[in-house]
């Protein structure tokens, strides 16, 4: 195995590159991706390499790609769609909800669309509006969807290629907030050998609470871990990784060891994936919960412009409030008795 330090952003475009190589049928379609290599630089010297057939810069149209990239995958190819920025991928919404989520049940398998659809999301980049956004519960609760979510360089490089390489429509989230995130990386890992993309990772383990998290987020969950630690709290924290189909076999086992569940992520509060996960863990391993779930969420507000938005993106002090209520340390209930945006003994807890 031959390893290299990347970034995410640099581990996404060597993904791309050996996805390319090994597979002629691979095109690459979105707005600046060629000549300029996308506005974060993931696609930066592909044209150049794989030619203006493979690697097309698209018009402003994001309605337009998606359509584009179902009449190829239809014909054959295996195209990766790049959405610029999160809040964009809904002028595409009905071409993925309706189409390309669809065509396989509708044609009775005869007919799969290989397609991903890379979207860089989440906030805390100080960016403009629709800019910064969640979109993940939209595709999770769509049937024929698969939605992955990547947090660290290596799973950057290698999910994407378990994505393009997938029969089914994968929407490819990446967390632009860590895209400088640094780690070594084997570009040319085996897919046979890698973790395979739907299921979720403990990236630190613990016996007192279990942490669940994706993306951004990752990162700022294993500081929570640590900070946690130095007051004799030991917290395992999950990658989920795959936000469709959940592993929720990963966290069941985590709870029914801890007893004790916080979820964390982004998007916002209400239908957020976090009800999901502690709706099911609740079914599940009932009997074995010390404590109810806790979610640490956004608000139930539109993303709130840049100067703003540390208070609307999960961090170290909300998580670990989180920990201090499933812990019994702050009441349960503070923040709902409340209302949203209420403040804890800690720091403010997000509804």
């Amino acid at each position: 195995m031959t390893t290299t330090t990347l970034t995410l952003a640099k581990a996404l475009g060597a993904g791309l590159r050996r996805a390319m190589t090994d597979d002629p049928r691979v095109m690459v379609l979105g707005e600046d991706i060629g000549r300029l290599g996308g506005v974060y630089r993931v696609t930066d010297g592909l044209q150049a390499e794989f030619g203006t057939r493979r690697v097309v810069d698209t018009p402003l149209a994001e309605s337009g790609i998606l359509g584009t990239a179902i009449g190829l995958a239809y014909r054959g190819y295996r195209p990766v769609v790049e959405i610029q920025f999160d809040g964009f991928v809904y002028v595409a919404f009905d071409q993925i909800v309706s189409q390309l989520a669809k065509m396989h049940k509708r044609t009775n398998g005869a007919v799969t669309l290989p397609i991903t659809i890379r979207i860089p999301v989440a906030g805390g980049i100080g960016a403009a509006e629709h800019h910064s956004e969640s979109p993940e519960a939209y595709f999770a609760h769509t049937a024929g969807l698969r939605v992955v979510s990547v947090a660290t360089p290596q799973d950057a490089a290698t999910v994407l290629r378990q994505a393009v390489a997938c029969d089914d429509p994968v929407v490819f989230f990446e967390p632009k907030r860590r895209y400088h995130l640094k780690g070594e990386v084997d570009p040319d890992l085996p897919l046979d050998r890698a973790t395979p993309m739907d299921t979720a990772r403990v990236v630190a383990q613990g016996d007192d609470v279990t942490l669940v998290t994706f993306g951004s987020l990752v990162a700022t969950a294993l500081d929570a871990a640590v900070a946690a630690s130095d007051e004799g709290v030991s917290v395992e924290v999950i990658d989920l990784r795959s936000l469709s189909p959940i592993d929720h076999a990963a966290v069941e086992a985590s709870v029914r060891r801890t007893g004790r569940l916080v979820v964390v992520h982004e998007g916002p509060r209400q239908a957020g994936l976090g009800a999901e996960i502690a709706a099911t863990v609740t079914e599940r391993c009932f009997e074995f919960l010390e404590a109810p779930p806790v979610r640490v969420t956004g608000h139930d507000v539109p993303y709130p412009p840049a100067r703003l938005e540390t208070h609307q993106v999960p961090d170290l002090d909300r998580i670990l409030d989180g920990v201090d209520r499933v812990l019994g340390r702050v009441p349960l209930a503070a923040d709902a008795a409340a209302g949203p945006g209420a403040g804890t003994a800690r720091t403010e807890v997000g509804a």
